[in-house]
């Protein structure tokens, strides 16, 4: 089961509230706090529609650019032997590092249980 909803490439992360019988949301990966809230399921998709939809007319609105989750670029430090590592399996692969990076982080992110 994932806790997460997606639409026009926002993404929302589920929480259930018991003590009040409510699902609320909130569009991730970005500053501006967009949130949204229902019953049951069916209702909370609609609601995060909305929500997202509302949030980008909104900035057409005040002429603000919508907010997008992430860049596509990612900067990080691993050791030189886990660099080593990763420069040897993409070329074994035939794959630049960032293709053979993305590869491995998309299989990653699909299924982070690993299993």
């Amino acid at each position: 089961m994932t806790n997460t909803m997606t639409y026009k490439g926002y993404a929302a992360r589920i929480a259930y509230d018991d003590e009040d019988g409510i699902f609320s949301g909130q569009i991730a990966g970005i500053t501006d706090r967009v949130g949204f809230h229902a019953e049951t399921v069916e209702d909370l998709r609609a609601a995060f529609h909305e929500a997202v939809d509302d949030y980008l007319e909104t900035c057409i609105a005040v002429g603000k650019p919508p907010q997008k989750a992430y860049s596509g670029q990612v900067m990080f430090r691993v050791s030189p032997e886990v660099h080593r590592k990763a420069a040897l399996a993409a070329e074994l692969a035939g794959k630049s590092l960032n293709q053979w990076a993305e590869d491995v982080l998309d299989r990653a992110a699909t299924d982070p249980a690993g299993g």
